[in-house]
């Protein structure tokens, strides 16, 4: 009976279009096989541990692996045994050895890291094994040897674009990435953090506060993750210097034009005023409390306006690259003399490469790109060459496009894992942006934020053909197999390729919601197509058809579905302005529309804003909600 069972399951997962069990791990595991027999787990397990060393937080999250398969940790007479084993002289940092026979489960590591990853792994091989039902659970018996490509997978949050989540929406998510062997996390921060004495700058925020960020901290430290704090400290400051009080500080501080507002305003710090390095040590003082990583990402990146202002005499006299250069090394001072180790990205010192090697040698860079092609190989040779320790920082490529990049998010994630580790880096951060009022519901990041952990543990994986996405979604993100939202969303993802254009960073939906008052005739619509526009509508119909007709959703599930439908409605929606503006003429402008066609989008609008409001309350805080939906909403004053 028990081996009729066992083939009718390997043949589920066979017709499910699964070559090998294993590729329903992920990470891969680097060495997978089979062994004859099964292993039957009653109700009860017992769990050792032994070769001393502390196991607690494998063994907490062990008990919970197995509460989601229905067993409890027990004692006494349970008639199973998993054995957590440290050895030290076993294996590198974070490996681990996985073995289920017949008489028993052993996980065994150097580490405290290793036996978490190691329970990680068998959660997942419970998981595939568990049909819902009660009574004793029989898993196939398999070993598995594994260790991480890069000793740093890192996952950084963007919660300053308008977008800041809720506590539980964060704790919600650290606890998934550690199930993908995610051991780093960053809240990207320009206004966030409510700093006292600085209330001006983030009352509209909802910002997070130092309790928080403790509560945060301990629930990472327990999931072997190390929580990072970071704080813009020169460009992207202009959250800051907007406001009197601070403007004073800017390098231009009658204000520039910059790629993130609408009107001109001070941008970066000066970095020759003292003023910005009194700031800055507060800000530091005041944040790194609730922390105890060892680093501090400061930032430094985009730094837009140098030169233009207050320090053009020195740029001039020393060149842009030293001044950037001398203003680091004083941000890295404070960091330093608070115990901290800089990190900072690496877009303005690597055109600068004959300066690379007067970094802090304890510094390390983010080599951040988030297209295909971007030079990972060449950046990271230069800082490699210098002996300067750096990240690869590739992007789920969700911002800036409402459903998601698939195609170009997996070539960028793949090659940074591939260029980064053939270069020596020491990390891989897979970024998550909020560009514009980050419209993108989180969802949309799960693919991206999936492949990056998974190319990072075992970079030979990093094939985005030779993995079957959408059923790792349903399986790993959303913990619901079959439910077909993996598809859904991983479709959705593929409908910038249609519209003709394929700007950077960016998609031709989103831009024609951005962009809504320019011409047509502009170079980043040339290539608009009416048909192309007609296949990105019927491309998200299909995406939707996928799960219109699923019943039974948990409510995360069902709050996902809703995401994906407003994603799905309002690319659509972009759509159709498209189109209605080609059948008008490419230099009608909106208000010169069809009438009817007009009153028809502007009719739509209030529905998509209202079902956006709704959406976003489930996962994040007030604060910017209305900043946010401004960029949508102008749009029906521009129709008007």
């Amino acid at each position: 009976m028990v081996a009729k069972e066992l083939g009718v399951r390997k043949l589920e997962c066979q017709d499910r279009g699964m070559k090998d069990p294993e590729t329903l791990l992920w990470p891969r595991p680097r060495r997978f096989r089979l062994l004859p027999g099964a292993c039957l787990l009653p109700g009860s397990v017992r769990v050792l541990a032994e070769g001393g060393g502390c196991v607690e937080r494998p063994h907490r999250r062990l008990a919970t692996e197995l509460r989601t398969v229905g067993l409890k940790v027990g004692s006494g007479t349970a008639q199973a045994e998993i054995t957590l084993r440290r050895n030290p002289e076993n294996g590198t940092p974070q490996s681990y050895r996985l073995v289920v026979a017949p008489d028993g489960i052993t996980a065994e590591a150097s580490d405290e890291a290793g036996l978490f990853y190691a329970v990680v792994t068998l959660g997942q091989w419970l998981r595939q094994h568990w049909r819902g039902m009660g009574g004793p659970l029989e898993i196939r018996c398999m070993e598995v040897e594994d260790a991480p490509s890069f000793p740093v997978r890192g996952v950084l949050l963007d919660i300053s674009r308008s977008k800041v989540p809720t506590l539980e929406t964060a704790l919600a998510l650290v606890d998934r990435l550690a199930g993908w062997k995610i051991n780093q996390v960053q809240l990207y921060m320009e206004h966030t953090f409510a700093y006292r004495g600085h209330e001006v700058v983030w009352q509209e925020a909802s910002p997070w506060t130092a309790r928080e960020l403790r509560q945060l901290e301990e629930a990472c430290r327990n999931l072997c993750i190390d929580l990072v704090p970071n704080q813009n400290s020169f460009g992207h400051f202009y959250r800051w210097l907007r406001h009197e009080p601070y403007r004073h500080l800017a390098e231009c501080p009658q204000g520039v034009k910059h790629p993130f507002g609408e009107e001109k305003e001070p941008f970066s710090l000066c970095p020759l005023d003292p003023g910005s390095v009194d700031l800055l040590a507060d800000l530091y003082d005041q944040l790194l409390p609730s922390f105890t990583s060892s680093f501090l990402n400061v930032g430094c990146d985009e730094t837009f306006d140098l030169g233009q202002g207050r320090s053009a005499s020195a740029c001039e006299e020393k060149g842009k690259g030293r001044v950037y250069l001398e203003f680091l090394q004083k941000v890295h001072q404070l960091a330093a003399w608070r115990g901290r180790r800089m990190q900072f990205w690496g877009d303005i010192i690597v055109e600068h490469e004959e300066l690379i090697p007067e970094l802090p040698k304890d510094a390390v860079a983010l080599e951040w790109g988030y297209e295909v092609g971007h030079p990972f190989a060449e950046h990271g040779r230069r800082f490699a060459e210098s002996g300067l320790e750096f990240y690869v920082c590739p992007g789920t490529s969700s911002w800036n496009s409402l459903g998601g990049r698939t195609s170009n998010a997996l070539g960028n994630l793949a090659e940074a894992a591939k260029h980064g580790l053939a270069n020596g880096a020491a990390g891989y951060l897979t970024t998550d942006w909020g560009d514009f009022g980050h419209l993108q519901p989180l969802p949309v990041s799960y693919l991206g934020l999936l492949a990056g952990a998974g190319f990072s543990w075992n970079v030979d994986s990093a094939d985005p053909e030779e993995h079957d996405w959408p059923r790792l979604l349903d399986l790993h993100a959303f913990s619901a197999p079959g439910c077909g939202l993996g598809r859904a969303f991983y479709d959705l993802g593929n409908v910038y390729q249609l519209p003709g254009p394929l700007p950077k960073n960016n998609s031709s939906l989103f831009q024609l919601l951005l962009f809504a008052k320019e011409s047509l005739n502009t170079p980043r619509f040339e290539a608009l197509s009416i048909e192309g526009l007609q296949a990105c509508r019927e491309a998200i119909a299909a995406a939707l058809a996928r799960v219109g007709a699923s019943t039974a959703f948990s409510p995360e599930l069902e709050l996902i579905r809703e995401e994906l439908r407003w994603a799905a409605d309002t690319l659509d929606f972009a759509a159709r302005l498209g189109l209605a503006r080609l059948a008008a003429g490419r230099t009608a402008h909106l208000p010169y529309l069809p009438p009817a066609v007009g009153r028809s989008l502007t009719r739509d609008l209030p529905d998509l804003l209202s079902r956006h409001r709704e959406i976003w309350s489930a996962r994040n805080r007030p604060g910017g909600l209305e900043e946010s939906q401004h960029w949508l909403r102008r749009i029906g004053k521009w129709l008007a």
